[in-house]
This record gives C-alpha cells, sequence and structure tokens, in this order.
C-alpha cells in the first residue's frame, strides 16, 4: 500500500499485541509497509514467527515473531527485553490482543416478559466468563502498556489501543465484552491525559464490523454459512450497507501512529461504516 505521508514512521520499533489475528495480520502489514520494524506478537510464538515471516516476505521488512501472554508480566519483561536486544527500544505500542468468550455472552437479544428460562439471560450468565473476558481485553491491554511503553519515557512515543464499536454502543448479548471494551476506552483517555507530558500519545481504534474469529459464532450460521439474522441486522444498521474489509483500518492505524496526527491523543477513532452515527430512522 501507499504510504505518503507516513515517511517518519520508517526505522520507529513497534510491538504489536494479537498479531496473529485476522486484524492483526492486516495491521502488521501496513506497519511493515511504512518500514517499521515490527514484533508481531501472539501467546503461540510458532505461530507468531510464521505470520511475521510472511509479512517480512510480501513487505521486505523487517518483521519478527514473539510469543508471550499479555497478561502475564514476567513473559512481557522479556519479550520487552528481546525487542531491545533485536531491534532497539520500542516506539509504537499496538494493542491489539483481546476478543470475547461465549461464557460472557446472553443467549437472547433481550430478557422477554413473562417467566422466562433464566439460563440464556444475564442471570445466567457466568461470572468467571465476565473475569475472563474483563481481564483479556482490560488487563491484556493495561499490562502491555505498562511494560512496553516504558522505552518511550524521556523519548515520547504513541500507543494505540484496539477498542470496538460495542464500547460506544453496547450491543446487546456481548455483555462482557461491551464492559471491557467501555474500560479500555476511558483507559485511553485517562493515560492520553497522564503521559502527554512525556510526550506519549495515547489513542484507540474503535472498529465496526468485521468477520473475525471471535465474533464469526455470532454471525455466521455454522450449518449453512450464510450471515445469521444477526449479521442481517448489523448491515442493515451500516449506513455503508456492509461488513468491514480489515485492510480498511490500517490507513486510520497509520494516520494515528504517525507525525500526522501529532496533536491528536485521548481520541477513540469509529471506523465503522456510519453505525455509530445512524440512529435507525
Amino acid at each position: 500500500m501507499k504510504t505518503l505521508g507516513f515517511e517518519d514512521l520508517k526505522g520507529k520499533v513497534a510491538v504489536l499485541t494479537g498479531g496473529t489475528g485476522v486484524i492483526g495480520g492486516a495491521l502488521a502489514r501496513a506497519l511493515a509497509s511504512a518500514g517499521v520494524k515490527l514484533v508481531v506478537a501472539g501467546r503461540d510464538r510458532e505461530k507468531a514467527e510464521g505470520v511475521a515471516a510472511k509479512v517480512a516476505g510480501e513487505t521486505g521488512g523487517t518483521v519478527i515473531g514473539l510469543g508471550f501472554d499479555v497478561l502475564d508480566r514476567p513473559s512481557l519483561e522479556a519479550a520487552r527485553k528481546e525487542t531491545n536486544e533485536r531491534l532497539g527500544p520500542i516506539d509504537l505500542l499496538i494493542n491489539g490482543a483481546g476478543g470475547n468468550n461465549p461464557a460472557a455472552t446472553a443467549g437472547v437479544e433481550q430478557m422477554p416478559p413473562g417467566a422466562p428460562d433464566l439460563a440464556s439471560t444475564f442471570f445466567g450468565m457466568n461470572p468467571d466468563g465476565f473475569d475472563l473476558v474483563m481481564r483479556l481485553n482490560f488487563m491484556g491491554t493495561l499490562l502491555p502498556t505498562q511494560v512496553f511503553a516504558q522505552d518511550m519515557v524521556g523519548r515520547g512515543g504513541v500507543v494505540l489501543n484496539v477498542s470496538s464499536m460495542s464500547a460506544l454502543r453496547p450491543l446487546t448479548k456481548v455483555g462482557g465484552y461491551s464492559a471491557s471494551k467501555a474500560a479500555v476506552d476511558s483507559l485511553t483517555k485517562w493515560l492520553a491525559v497522564h503521559l502527554a507530558p512525556q510526550r506519549i500519545r495515547v489513542n484507540a481504534l474503535s472498529p465496526g464490523f468485521f468477520l473475525t474469529e471471535q465474533n464469526r459464532f455470532l454471525m455466521i450460521d455454522p450449518k449453512t454459512g450464510e450471515k445469521s439474522p444477526r449479521a442481517r441486522k448489523v448491515v442493515a444498521a451500516t449506513p455503508m450497507g456492509r461488513f468491514g474489509e480489515v485492510d480498511e483500518l490500517e490507513g486510520a492505524t497509520l494516520f494515528l501512529l504517525s507525525h500526522l496526527s501529532r496533536f491528536v491523543t485521548g481520541v477513540v477513532l469509529p471506523v465503522d461504516g456510519g453505525f455509530s452515527a445512524y440512529s435507525g430512522v
């Protein structure tokens, strides 16, 4: 892809968590194409190294793969040390790791009147599922930032969190996911204020609806391969009339990381085909 306007990113060192997912892979290609020296990170090092090799081959960039757990501080510290040794101090952090879990998902969109089966409603949702999703999305953003962004102190840098449309407009069923991503938005704004004197900018992307490994079970009927009723409702509520393509996140990502957005911090940017602007009528 063309990177006109993003020349200042060339040679910067970036860590991308969640880099082995669908969205992570697209962001990795965009970053490497802009000349960023990139760490593609995932829980499985072998898979991360495979993605890194593929992206490096496609772009000619400097890309390495690391495996670590975003909820385990010692593994994060070890990854920071290896990154510093192999690529140098970290300039950019993209917190892309996250996801949902069926245990934090209700079986129905609204609790019906009368005396329904509580198991399919909020009252039947497993609190452990909420805790898992909250830890993955919120703590999985907080801990990597505490570790990797230390390299930016005294030097400046950019932290970019990957939030969700579900934080701006809580979606039915996914109560745990919506709450956790809303917490990410709040942390983004808090950190933007806290770190501004250090010339560290903190923003977030808020993707609309893209088909990913995490939401496919809600959006695609496994028997027919067709859009689920929920997916059809999503498309109907998106003025552009379709799901997003993952490469449509690339421009917003590079903009928020680059010098072009040097006076932008504390922003949660929707990339959603107009979903958040549409009232339904």
